[in-house]
């Protein structure tokens, strides 16, 4: 059974998700249009938006090339 993360990573998942849904947004992408540019299912970038998943450094950084920011805008 897995054990129950702290609060704070909880809210720092959420921030996250929050960058990723403000960077898609700005670049005038859907779910569906940000998944396809990286491979992925729409599905997960939704989980991510809504941190409910736990992206991977690889995934956060496709994510991050296929908008065309720094990695850090969507996690600092």
């Amino acid at each position: 059974m897995p054990t129950e993360q702290p609060a704070w990573i909880l809210a720092r998942r959420h921030a996250i998700g929050a960058r990723l849904r403000a960077a898609r947004e700005h670049a005038g992408l859907s779910q569906l249009a940000l998944a396809d540019r990286c491979g992925i299912d729409h599905k997960t970038v939704h989980r991510i938006e809504y941190g409910t998943s736990d992206p991977s450094l690889g995934l956060l950084l496709q994510i991050a090339h296929a908008l065309d920011v720094p990695l850090a805008d969507l996690v600092q």
